[in-house]
């Protein structure tokens, strides 16, 4: 399973990888949360081999700003929008026409976007990690909200932090191989949520996964209920950090795309 790499209309390289023959299996495409990368994000918490033994191939990316993909540090090069192009031409250079989405946290939310713009490309749509609070909040439309985070990846003293979620992200953001300049950026163009009318026009059957307590996401049902063929799973005695390593949600997401 070899990294392989294209270049954007606007010159980020991106790095991703398949696991499978091209056309022999459903494709599973998996696209990743804030932060992370598709081997944190996926393979080393159990996506893989999930997903795998449950008959999918495998097609995961690198975001821009995150893991091996090109880190640019000015919020104009991010927003969901462009990060749903890139996912799709990566698809393209793949030769996948149409996948089962999933998408954790941000990468939830990009997939949102994919789906509204490109619902032709998207056979079936898992949230994991996106909840209630992608409809009420501050924590996805308020600026302020987000300036609040990317101050928090950007300052030189962290000890000065106060807040539990900058101090989460912060500590995040942290860890080897990341640039925190990078994520600020893109936190700082996070998009504005999709209209009820767009969510509601969605004719996928679409799955929505939480942890019983991610205050980050909050529950899963609300939203699920936006969809004509929504669904709702919640992970018990689990947070935004722990539900994505569940054998629990990757078997609710196996589940659902197999059915």
């Amino acid at each position: 399973m070899a990294t392989e790499f294209l270049t954007t209309s606007d010159g980020i390289t991106l790095a991703w990888e398949r696991l499978g023959a091209r056309g022999v299996s459903p494709m599973a495409v998996l696209v990743h949360g804030f932060g992370s990368s598709r081997g944190q994000n996926w393979k080393s918490t159990g996506w893989y081999g999930a997903l795998t033994e449950a008959g999918f191939a495998i097609l995961s990316m690198d975001l821009r700003g995150h893991g091996m993909s090109d880190k640019p540090r000015d919020a104009a090069s991010y927003g969901h929008e462009r990060m749903a192009q890139d996912v799709i031409a990566v698809m393209d250079d793949a030769g996948v026409e149409r996948g089962f989405l999933c998408g954790y946290s941000m990468g939830g939310f990009i997939s949102l976007r994919l789906t509204a713009a490109w619902p032709h490309r998207v056979h079936k749509l898992a949230l994991a990690g996106v909840g209630a609070h992608y409809l009420h909040g501050p924590r996805i439309a308020d600026p302020a909200s987000r300036d609040l985070l990317a101050e928090a990846l950007e300052t030189g003293d962290p000890s000065t932090l106060t807040d539990r979620r900058a101090i989460l992200f912060r500590n995040f953001a942290e860890q080897p191989g990341k640039d925190r300049f990078a994520l600020a950026a893109c936190m700082r163009a996070m998009s504005p949520r999709l209209a009820d009318e767009t969510l509601a026009q969605f004719a996928q059957e679409v799955l929505v996964v939480c942890g019983e307590r991610d205050d980050i996401s909050g529950p899963p049902d609300e939203l699920a209920a936006q969809f004509r063929h929504g669904s709702a799973v919640i992970v018990p005695d689990r947070d935004h950090m722990s539900a994505v390593g569940d054998r629990r949600t990757r078997a609710a997401v196996a589940d659902f795309f197999r059915r």
